[in-house]
């Protein structure tokens, strides 16, 4: 396992693969060849620290790695799973897995590698010692000295400072990074760790200023400088355009980035360790010099790199044979003995043109079942490579034993059988239940603490043999198949369940204790599977029929049933449903929530399949809503579920629906922001509400960098900043005899309990005296809030800002929050 991931975060480093297992090894040009055998002459490692993804500065880390040949890691806290989403509904895990995936993509185009802890993104913070309560600060430090550890940098950077006012999580990577500076070479420190690394002591710590909080009139001379607006002429690029490719993997938060060309100045504090006064790197040696008994190796890289030729890379392999003896020759101590003998051989494959590539003929398989591979490999060169042997995942080393001719592919196909107890593929950290702070991992999950993905479902190690020496390999099993519009794609081979049984909720409510319908879908994840399956219940709730039979007669085959669910009379206690599927001898529960977006690979997280049923009391006055969607929320279909009647209205069908025809219109979270041109149906909404309609406009973001450029609201009106993190702060009604808390739902103290994350954010800030706040509210130690929401009579009609976070607290399955919006909604 440990020399596995080794290997992938070197593959990452050198560039010649793709951080995201989901796509073949990509075979690097001759100015990235050059690149990398100047990196072979370093021996120096930087660790940048901050709290989630897109809070690392790319053209710093691009710089690193392209102009300084430095290893270069981000080490991101968090993986983002608390904040919002631009792209798509995800939220919470799903989310936090698309921006795994858009930071291993980013890290694909500035070569720096990816590591996380298992802290949990529990939304914004307002102070760091919420987040390392929250955490638990002994275990994510723990983490974080893991990570200097396994990395052993030579200097470490932070984004942010311990300083507060911040956001919480920013704070709190700040604090971990200068604690663990010292705890990761204290042996006393977290002892368990040392039978898997050693206790290791970075030169120096430095926090990287953030040219945005200058001051205009800042003296920047207190700084320690660093010019990082450089051109590298073998890759075409400059390191901000590098940069600005890379950020702008951060889809789902928008943060497209334009390229920036020309000189470009980084700023540093120094914190601890040796203290450089005007360079960053000062009194550091990155060579091969630093390391007693090395000469050896500093001569072969030499000549590697002074003998190369762009034109005949395949002229270099002698001499790079040469660097991987000088290197094998080195104690294992050695820190850098493995690191750099990867390298080299990534290096070899690349200069031989060597394709190497394993393809399951289905994209997933079955514990038990056999699974088809074609196998592959190609010399692309006139070097002389033999094809020496191969083994396939749990057989014995196979001898091949065949010379590869010049760009002649030899092609093997083999059949292997997947243990019965194969794991099912899910992102690792996914695999347990998500509670409290920190991801929990179990059993073998635990080696995987700080890696951004599991090890693949199965691999195929390669040995070759170039130059009269042998090498070794190993290529995860990948699913090809073309696109007629974006052409060739790739994805992960995944064992999966025969069938899996997805809800379409993870929360089911059942207002005023109402039976309902509970769809399941099951999917196929083989041909011609029959079974039975059913739903188990608490005591007490009703579920009809007891069982369904089915058959699904090929792969990827979907059908969904329908149970009908009734929790017991009069109660309002909660309670577990799941799921279970009897295939053969064998009883399955398995759901699968997929996230498909063109930027990253496919992913699926498969759980066990249940759902929480929440009985609670619920009145609705009027039911007919137009819902105008904004990006990234899912309350249009929690409202369906417990009994309105909802239309989504985006701008097409807006300009032209009947609004007249509506109870109510709701307008998803940031729809404004995601769409300015909404601004011209203003009249028309405005319209509505004057002649008597009820107008709902959730949260819109505006800020320095993203302003609020259009608006629905009669009256004047500023969205700010504001919001309440704490989701258990009092929500103190500002009139005795609040209209919104008392029709149709007669609301107490307990609506309020059991919200998640926070209260709300983006409140108004300021506003028209026609507007009336209804909710005084704040985190602790700080002013009432009162832009939590904001009413207005217009004409016959009522508009309504809302910051409160209902588009959290209703796929959460709060009562509270059903009941307090259903009255919001109602006339």
């Amino acid at each position: 396992m440990r020399n596995l991931l080794l290997g992938m975060t070197l593959a990452m480093s050198l560039g010649f693969g793709s951080t995201a297992m989901a796509r073949p090894t990509r075979q690097l040009h001759a100015g990235e060849i050059a690149a990398g055998l100047k990196r072979l002459g370093v021996t120096g490692s930087v660790l940048y620290v901050a709290a989630h993804p897109d809070d690392e500065n790319t053209r710093l880390l691009a710089w690193l790695v392209g102009e300084r040949g430095l290893r270069t890691g981000y080490l991101s806290v968090t993986r983002g799973d608390g904040g919002q989403n631009l792209i798509g509904t995800e939220q919470g895990a799903l989310l936090g897995l698309i921006r795994t995936h858009e930071l291993l993509a980013a890290r694909s185009v500035d070569g720096a590698e990816q590591f996380f802890t298992r802290a949990r993104d529990f939304g914004y913070s307002k102070s760091a010692e919420e987040a390392l309560r929250i955490w638990g600060h002994d275990a994510v430090l723990a983490d974080v000295v893991l990570a200097i550890r396994r990395f052993q940098p030579d200097v470490i950077i932070t984004r942010f400072t311990t300083e507060p006012p911040n956001h919480g999580h920013h704070t709190a990577s700040a604090l971990l990074a200068a604690e663990a500076f010292i705890a990761a070479a204290d042996p006393k420190r977290f002892p368990e760790q040392l039978s898997e690394v050693k206790p290791w002591k970075a030169d120096r710590l430095l926090q990287n200023a953030s040219s945005w909080s200058f001051k205009p009139d800042e003296d920047l001379s207190r700084y320690v400088k660093l010019e990082v607006g450089g051109y590298d002429a073998l890759l075409g690029r400059s390191w901000g355009e590098v940069a600005a490719e890379s950020r702008s993997q951060h889809k789902s938060q928008g943060f497209g980035q334009a390229a920036d060309r020309g000189p470009a100045a980084e700023y540093f504090t120094p914190l601890a360790g040796t203290l450089p006064k005007r360079d960053v790197f000062e009194g550091l040696d990155f060579s091969w010099k630093r390391w007693a008994g090395s000469e050896a190796v500093s001569r072969a890289v030499a000549a590697a790199t002074k003998s190369f030729d762009a034109r005949a890379p395949h002229r270099s392999l002698p001499a790079l044979v040469r660097v991987h003896e000088a290197l094998t020759a080195l104690p294992d101590t050695h820190p850098w003995k493995a690191l750099k003998l990867r390298e080299v051989e990534a290096l070899i494959a690349n200069c031989a043109g060597l394709f190497l590539e394993v393809r399951a003929a289905t994209p997933t398989g079955i514990p038990g079942l056999p699974v088809a591979l074609d196998v592959v490999a190609l010399n692309r060169s006139p070097a002389a490579v033999e094809w020496v042997g191969l083994t396939l995942p749990g057989e014995k080393p196979e001898a091949v034993g065949k010379a590869l001719g010049a760009n002649v592919p030899l092609k093997l196909s083999r059949t292997v059988t997947l243990p019965a107890t194969a794991p099912i593929s899910t992102p690792y950290w996914l695999r347990e239940p998500v509670t409290g702070g920190l991801y929990t991992l179990k059993g073998e999950d635990r080696a995987l603490t700080g890696q951004p993905e599991g090890v693949p479902a199965l691999s195929v190690a390669f040995e070759y043999q170039v130059a009269g020496r042998r090498f070794r390999a190993v290529r995860p099993v990948l699913h090809a198949w073309t696109d007629p519009v974006r052409g060739e794609l790739y994805r992960d081979f995944e064992v999966v369940p025969p069938v899996t049984a997805t809800l379409a909720q993870d929360v089911l409510m059942f207002p005023n204790g109402e039976s309902r319908a509970v769809p399941v879908v099951l999917a196929a994840g083989m041909d011609l599977v029959p079974g039975t399956v059913r739903m188990v219940a608490p005591p007490g709730w009703r579920v009809e029929p007891a069982s369904i039979g089915f058959k699904l007669a090929a792969r990827g085959d979907e059908r969904t049933i329908t149970f009908q669910v009734t929790p017991p009379p009069g109660s309002t206690k909660e309670g577990v449903l799941s799921v279970e599927v009897d295939v053969g001898d064998r009883a399955w529960s398995w759901s699968a929530h997929s996230v498909s977006h063109p930027h990253i690979p496919p992913l699926t997280v498969r759980q066990p399949s249940t759902a929480t049923g929440v009985p609670f009391s619920l009145a609705i006055k009027g039911k007919r809503i137009g819902y105008i969607p904004g990006p990234g929320d899912r309350v249009a279909e929690s409202l369906s579920a417990v009994g309105y009647e909802v239309t989504l209205l985006p701008e097409e069908r807006l300009a032209r629906e009947p609004l007249e025809r509506f109870d109510a219109i709701l307008v998803g979270v940031r729809a404004f922001n995601a769409n300015a041109h909404l601004a011209v149906h203003r009249e028309r909404l405005l319209q509505y509400v004057e002649g008597g309609g009820r107008l709902v406009v959730q949260y819109n973001t505006n800020s320095r960098v993203g302003p609020l450029t259009s608006f629905v609201g009669p009256y004047p009106l500023e969205i700010g900043r504001d919001r309440v993190t704490d989701e258990t702060a009092a929500m103190t009604p500002l009139r005795a005899n609040e209209p919104l808390l008392r029709a149709p739902n007669a609301l107490t103290a307990a609506d309020f309990e059991g919200w998640v994350q926070e209260r709300g954010l983006y409140f108004a800030s300021s506003w028209d005296a026609r507007y009336q706040p209804v909710f005084a509210m704040h985190d602790a130690g700080e002013a009432p809030l009162q832009g939590a929401l904001l009413v207005a009579r217009h004409g016959k009609g009522t508009f309504i800002y809302t910051g409160l976070a209902f588009f959290r607290q209703l796929p959460a399955g709060v009562p509270g929050a059903y009941r307090l919006l259903a009255n919001i909604l109602s006339q």
